[in-house]
């Protein structure tokens, strides 16, 4: 399978901090590849820059072999690029059915004037819309929850939620930020099955996370960053023995890292 996703040199720049250094990678169309790094290694900063929510300072992405360097977050998604959140983005007091449609809104046809005249097209557009996000709930195993707050729901649900929201068009391209944030061990090990299975419905995924019980088994390729640099590149069990990885996950300073990322992302962060 060749490349569906690919950076070159791409880097990303808050003020005097260079929070993602020429990087460059290559996500293979049908596989599960890991983005995984230290704290402060600029993991999500990366997330952001392919997802199209942060401009690149500088290099380029392709995605099916286009440019999409300069695409904004919209028009990305309209091409089959769609993304999780680390912090929940749910709409908390809609219905979890509510919050998987809004998935697919961005691509519907009806314009303003169908939806304030009621139109019969603009019914059958909802309404199969509405069949959509009720699949995509049952894909992920909430189909009973459809009608309850999504702020009602247990954390590790709306995690589902979230991801149930961002499958529902069935991207080319599916983002994860660290979905099993928060998530117990057996909530973790359902995750696992979770992504394969959303891989087998033929979704590529780049996944961000944490926990190396979830990334080992899911992944089929793993890029590490560290410090905003490429630090490794290859197979679960290349990357396990990379003396260099095992360094840069022991070594100090990651927190302070960290720390100077998320605050220059709140700096330059739109209002």
């Amino acid at each position: 399978m060749g490349a569906l996703l690919e950076t070159h040199g791409v880097s990303r720049r808050f003020g005097g901090l260079l929070a993602v250094d020429s990087v460059d990678i290559e996500v293979v169309e049908g596989e599960v590849h890991g983005l995984i790094g230290p704290n402060g290694a600029g993991k999500t900063t990366m997330l952001n820059l392919l997802s199209g929510h942060l401009p690149v300072s500088t290099g380029r992405i392709a995605f099916e072999g286009a440019d999409i360097t300069r695409l904004p977050a919209e028009r990305r998604a309209a091409a089959g690029i769609r993304r999780t959140f680390q912090n929940l983005k749910l709409f908390r007091e809609m219905s979890a059915l509510e919050n998987v449609m809004v998935g697919l809104h961005a691509s519907s046809r009806a314009e303003i004037i169908h939806a304030l005249l009621r139109t019969p097209f603009q019914k059958r557009e909802e309404a199969e819309i509405a069949e959509k996000a009720r699949a995509a709930l049952a894909f992920v195993g909430l189909a009973h929850l459809a009608d309850q707050p999504a702020g009602s729901l247990p954390y590790g649900h709306q995690r589902l939620l979230e991801i149930a929201r961002a499958f529902v068009a069935k991207p080319r391209l599916l983002l994860l930020d660290e979905p099993a944030a928060g998530l117990n061990g057996g909530e973790s090990r359902h995750l696992v099955d979770f992504i394969q299975r959303i891989r087998a419905a033929g979704t590529t995924i780049v996944l961000i996370e944490h926990h190396m019980d979830v990334v080992m088994p899911t992944c089929d390729r793993i890029t590490v960053l560290n410090y905003g640099k490429l630090l490794a590149r290859g197979t679960p069990a290349e990357i396990r023995a990379d003396s260099a990885v095992i360094g840069a996950y022991l070594g100090k300073g990651a927190l302070a890292a960290a720390a100077a990322i998320r605050n220059a992302e709140a700096a330059h962060a739109p209002h």
